[in-house]
């Protein structure tokens, strides 16, 4: 029988490597800065237009009409943000676009895919190192088509965790990071670190490089192909509470097993964040 979502999986690819060009040639011009929800959540026109070359080339391969997309741009300009059971698209053009205004080397386009609500497949193309990673649902992780795997560390005294501060500024907020990432450091472990990108940070989960990546206040554009990139390379993906994984919750462990991964939950203190699914308040 014919793999259904072969080709779509294969024109992902294609589009983030052509979307990674992109970034690449207008990180060496200038760059025009803007802001979203607060001073320190920065937008590009690069965010914009690589969206739209993304979203527009799956249109024009796919049917216009035929699959539904999220994008981090399309909400940001009021889009719903709803994961529906038709085949969906999942994208940030531009995953760490504080770094890419600052010529911090770790940027990223994220593409994944979901039917009846299941990711069918993640690319993430940290496009600055020219690295392509890639994972079917059942069928295995890769960067530039080599397998990869998270490590098989379970002493937690001998990991890496990664973990990013975010963009709200709140004071209560930032004490309960902080807090929580001196309690971590504090177990203790080799070392926190954070490249700016939840996808990249994912993917180096998923290569061993690091055991586990934490966060709250992300979004599901940040993390749903690099979900399905370690979950193929043998990781697990848990809520910060313990649960099960929520797509849609804006918080997420994920780890190279059960071990770690639990251990941080121990640490974390939690904090409210409105899901990506709630229902926006009409002006």
């Amino acid at each position: 029988m014919e793999d259904p979502w072969q080709k779509a999986y294969d024109f992902a690819v294609a589009v983030a490597k052509k979307a990674g060009e992109e970034i690449r040639k207008a990180g060496e011009s200038e760059i025009r800065v803007m802001t979203k929800s607060s001073t320190v959540d920065l937008v590009t026109k690069t965010d914009e237009r690589v969206e739209k070359i993304i979203i527009g080339s799956l249109k024009q391969e796919f049917g216009e009409g035929t699959h539904c997309f999220i994008g981090e741009e399309s909400v940001a300009n009021g889009e719903p943000c709803i994961l529906t059971d038709k085949p969906t698209w999942i994208i940030d053009p531009v995953d760490g676009t504080t770094n890419f205004v600052h010529g911090f080397p770790f940027v990223a386009v994220s593409i994944a895919f979901a039917v009846n609500k299941q990711l069918e497949f993640g690319v993430v193309y940290s496009c600055l190192e020219d690295k392509m990673y890639k994972a079917r649902r059942g069928k295995g992780a890769f960067c530039n088509d080599e397998p990869i795997q998270v490590s098989d560390v379970k002493d937690i005294h001998k990991s890496i965790i990664i973990s990013e501060h975010g963009t709200d500024r709140s004071p209560e907020k930032v004490t309960k990071i902080f807090s929580t990432m001196q309690k971590i450091l504090c177990i203790p472990v080799h070392g926190l670190r954070g490249s700016g990108t939840a996808a990249t940070n994912m993917c180096l989960v998923a290569t061993g490089a690091v055991e586990a990546f934490f966060e709250i206040g992300i979004h599901c554009w940040d993390i749903a192909a690099g979900a399905v990139i370690v979950q193929e390379a043998g990781g697990v993906l848990l809520d910060v509470d313990g649960g099960p994984f929520d797509l849609m919750s804006r918080r997420m462990v994920s780890a190279n097993n059960d071990v770690i991964a639990k251990r941080i939950i121990k640490e974390i203190e939690i904090f409210p964040s409105t899901r990506d699914d709630a229902p926006t308040k009409k002006k």
